[in-house]
């Protein structure tokens, strides 16, 4: 087992040399932006606990794998493999907890730490055929695959929208909003089989502008429940709903633009830190769109024509 964990900090490491960066400075500014971004959070809102618990238990989700954890299986014993799961869980999900216990959000904390642990224990392979329906059939794969993946989410998000309204409190609304835009954005993180940009008869600013209309189209679907609630229930601010309607279009047509700069490789963590400058200084934008924009459409071209 202490082989395994060995095996997976060397990996990491690789990772992070592959994408040009030395891992112990990328540790160290990984852990910095982590600690600047929960501090802006905490000042920003007092529900911040609860985005830390859904944010922990979602990556620890994304590491449900059911491949790997079926090789998982086959290398280690029922007991092993428990262990292994709980380790890792609880490694994915410290940074969390430790941040939630300096807030003195002792609850939080426990809850989120009982919480990983269990789902360690919870098989996601589906046993039968069902499958979650999408609005978004028409125009895959990004939305119609990231819904059925954060369906969940969705629902918690539109709870929270309700919660807002009934406790009369705008910010929590926002954030709910909010919520539902960064899961479109995270849609645009993976990049698809260059076979399935082949099959476009277009060119690459025709590809581009489709993939903004689709953006525009299916996120305003998914937000379209929230946005309606929070403006008819705070109709006095509907210009700052409407803003952060818009500006996270905006965010995730440049995450969009940034999938397409690399293609077929994928987003490296460097645009990740560059986008999270952004959320700080939104007119780095200015800059960063047209820059993008000139480099998804050079790489579109060498497989479009």
């Amino acid at each position: 087992m202490k082989e395994y964990f060995i095996l997976q900090f060397k990996m990491q490491n690789r990772q992070l040399t592959a994408w040009g960066i030395e891992p112990v400075i990328g540790y160290v500014l990984g852990l910095f932006a982590f600690m600047v971004l929960s501090i802006k959070l905490f000042e920003a809102t007092q529900f911040a606990e609860y985005f830390y618990m859904v944010v922990a238990l979602s990556v620890v989700l994304k590491w449900n794998e059911v491949n790997r954890n079926d090789f998982l299986k086959l290398c280690y014993s029922r007991k092993g493999y428990i262990k292994i799961r709980i380790i890792e869980n609880l490694l994915v999900s410290i940074a969390f907890i430790s941040f939630l216990l300096v807030q003195e959000k002792y609850l939080s904390s426990v809850l989120l730490a009982i919480s990983v642990c269990l789902f360690s224990l919870i098989d996601l392979k589906s046993k039968s055929s069902f499958t979650v329906p999408t609005p978004f059939y028409k125009h895959p794969f990004e939305f119609a695959l990231g819904f059925r993946t954060n369906y969940i989410l969705y629902l918690f998000a539109y709870l929270l929208a309700l919660m807002a309204i009934y406790v009369d409190n705008f910010n929590l609304g926002i954030f709910a909003l909010l919520l539902t835009l960064v899961s479109c954005l995270s849609y645009y993180t993976n990049s698809e089989d260059a076979f399935y940009v082949w099959v476009f008869s277009l060119s690459p600013k025709e590809f581009i502008r489709y993939k903004l209309k689709n953006i525009i189209h299916y996120a305003t679907l998914l937000c379209l429940p929230i946005t309606i609630s929070l403006s008819l229930f705070f109709y006095t601010k509907i210009d700052i709903i409407l803003g952060v309607q818009c500006i996270g279009y905006l965010f995730i047509f440049t995450t969009m633009l940034a999938k397409y700069s690399v293609f077929p490789e994928k987003i490296n963590i460097r645009f990740g830190i560059v986008l999270a400058l952004t959320v700080w200084l939104p007119l780095l934008l200015v800059l960063i769109i047209p820059y993008l924009y000139i480099q998804s459409t050079k790489k579109l071209k060498e497989i479009l024509q």
